[in-house]
C-alpha cells in the first residue's frame, strides 16, 4: 500500500476506531492508554508546580525561576541518553525504569522542603520525564511501522486528552489551596506512573525490524562493525538545530500570546486560558486528519514548508493586533492562536517522521535521541527568546520572528530533500504473485514517530 492510500485510509476512520484498533495492535493499544495515563498525571502536577513550590515550600521567585532552569537543561540531556541507552537495551525496560525513577523523586518531592534538596530532586524528574518521551516515541517507532504517523496522530489525541483532563483536576486542588491538595496532586502524578510502568509491563518488547534488517544484509547475526553515530553526521546535526527553531510554536502559544495580551492589547485578560482551549480542541479533532496529510517523505518535508508560512503568518496577526480596540484585538489572537495550532500540528507530526527518515535504519535509536533534543532546548531558550528579544522590539519583533521561521522552514525543507534522495531505500522490486512480499520486514516498517 502507498503512502496516499494508507494516510487516507487512516483519515477517513473516526478517532474512537483507531484507538480501538491502532497501528501495532495490542502493543499500541496499550502504550496508547499508559501514554493517557502518564500525561494525566503530568497534567496534575505541572500545573500546580509553581504554586506549590511558591506556598508550600516557600521558595523565592529568584529560587523558583531556578529550579525550573535547571530541570529544563537536564531535560535536554535526557532524550540522548535515552536513545543511546536504547540501543543497547531493550526500550520496553527502560521505559518502566523511567516511570519508577519518577515515582521515586516525586515521593521525595514530598519530603523535601528546601531548595538544596529539591533542586537535583526536580532535575532527575524533568531528565526521566524527557527520556520516557523519547522512549514512548521509540517504541512506537519499532510497533507501528509505516504507520508510525497514524499512531503519532493517535498519541497526540490521547495525550492531550489525558493532559486537559489532569489540568481540571489540578484546577479544584489549586483552588482548595491547602497542602493536602498540593500533596494529593503529587501522589496523584505519583500513581499515573505506577499504572504506566504495570501497562508496559504487560506489553512485548517490540522487534527492531531495521536492524535485523542490517543483520540479514551482512549474512551475520552480529550487529553492524560500524555504527554510525549522530553526533559525526553533520547534515542530521543541522536536521535538529533547524528543528530547534521549528519547534518554536510551543513557546508562542504558552508564553509569548498571554504576555502579548497583558501588555500590549487591550483584549480581556480571560481570554488567555481560551488560547489552551482551542488548542488542546483542534489537536483532539484534527490531528489525526492533518497527520494523514503528513505521511511520507515528500509530504513529511512538504509539511516543513507549511508550517513557516502558517505559522509566519499567525506572527503578522499577532503584530497587528495591537492595532485595533478590544474586539480586534480578541479577534485576531484568537486568530493567532488558531494559526499556531495548524502549524503545531502539521509540525509534531513532520518533525519526528523527518527524523525518522533521515536516520540511518539501523542506527536509528541514538539518532532520535538526539533529534529529541531540539524540542527540550527550545523549551529552555524559546521563553527567554520572545520575552527578551521579540516582545520587547513590539510588533517590529513579531514579524521578524515570522520571516525567520519562513525562511528557517525553507532551509528545513531543503536540506531534507537533498538528504532524503541519498538515503530513502530503493523501491521494492515487484513482488511474484506466487511469493507475495511479507509486510513485516521493510525498514520502514520499524518506525514511528
Amino acid at each position: 500500500m502507498r503512502w496516499e492510500e494508507k494516510g487516507q485510509h487512516g483519515a477517513g476512520q473516526g478517532l474512537l476506531a483507531q484507538l480501538r484498533h491502532p497501528p501495532g495492535g495490542r502493543n499500541a493499544r496499550i502504550m496508547l492508554l499508559a501514554l493517557c495515563l502518564d500525561r494525566t498525571g503530568s497534567g496534575l502536577w505541572t500545573s500546580a508546580a509553581v504554586l506549590y513550590f511558591t506556598f508550600v515550600t516557600h521558595l523565592s521567585a529568584q529560587q523558583v525561576g531556578v529550579l525550573v532552569g535547571v530541570a529544563g537543561v537536564a531535560g535536554i540531556f535526557g532524550s540522548p541518553l535515552a536513545g543511546w541507552l536504547a540501543g543497547r537495551h531493550p526500550v520496553r525496560g527502560l521505559l518502566i525504569g523511567c516511570h519508577l525513577l519518577r515515582l521515586v523523586t516525586l515521593g521525595l518531592m514530598l519530603l523535601c522542603t528546601g531548595f538544596g534538596a529539591l533542586l537535583p530532586v526536580v532535575a532527575a524528574t524533568y531528565l526521566g520525564d524527557r527520556a520516557a518521551k523519547t522512549l514512548e516515541m521509540l517504541f512506537a517507532t519499532r510497533t507501528a511501522g509505516e504507520r508510525r504517523v497514524a499512531y503519532q496522530a493517535l498519541s497526540r489525541s490521547a495525550a492531550n486528552a489525558g493532559y486537559a483532563f489532569g489540568t481540571g483536576i489540578a484546577a479544584v486542588g489549586v483552588a482548595v489551596g491547602t497542602h493536602a491538595a498540593y500533596a494529593a496532586l503529587i501522589l496523584g502524578d505519583a500513581l499515573s506512573f505506577v499504572a504506566a510502568a504495570a501497562l508496559v509491563w504487560r506489553t512485548r518488547e517490540p522487534r527492531d525490524g531495521a536492524v535485523e534488517s542490517a543483520r540479514a544484509d551482512s549474512g551475520s547475526g552480529a550487529p553492524p562493525s560500524r555504527p554510525a553515530s549522530p553526533w559525526r553526521d553533520p547534515g542530521y546535526l543541522r536536521f535538529v538545530l533547524l528543528d530547534i527553531v521549528m519547534n518554536i510554536d510551543d513557546s508562542v502559544l504558552n508564553v509569548g500570546l498571554p504576555l502579548w495580551l497583558i501588555t500590549r492589547t487591550s483584549a480581556p485578560h480571560a481570554l488567555a486560558p481560551a488560547f489552551l482551549i482551542v488548542n488542546t480542541v483542534l489537536v483532539v479533532a484534527l490531528q489525526i486528519r492533518v497527520s494523514a496529510r503528513a505521511e511520507g517523505p515528500r509530504r513529511a518535508a512538504r509539511a516543513v514548508l507549511l508550517y513557516g508560512a502558517v505559522l509566519g503568518t499567525s506572527c503578522v496577526v499577532v503584530a497587528v493586533s495591537a492595532r485595533g480596540g478590544t474586539g480586534w484585538a480578541t479577534a485576531a489572537l484568537l486568530t493567532a492562536a488558531l494559526l499556531v495550532t495548524l502549524a503545531e500540528l502539521m509540525r509534531s507530526v513532520s518533525s519526528w517522521e523527518l527524523a525518522v527518515l533521515l536516520a540511518p535504519a539501523d542506527a536509528r535509536a541514538g539518532y532520535l535521541g538526539v533529534a529529541g533534543m531540539a524540542q527540550s532546548i527550545q523549551k529552555s531558550a524559546g521563553p527567554p527568546l520572545l520575552t527578551g528579544a521579540v516582545m520587547a522590539a513590539g510588533p517590529a519583533g513579531w514579524l521578524a520572528l515570522g520571516a525567520v521561521t519562513a525562511g528557517v522552514s525553507v532551509w528545513q525543507w531543503s536540506a531534507c530533500a537533498r538528504r532524503l534522495r541519498t538515503v530513502a531505500p530503493p523501491a521494492p522490486a515487484p513482488s511474484r504473485p506466487a511469493e507475495p512480499r511479507p509486510t513485516s520486514t521493510t525498514p520502514y516498517e520499524s518506525a514511528n514517530q
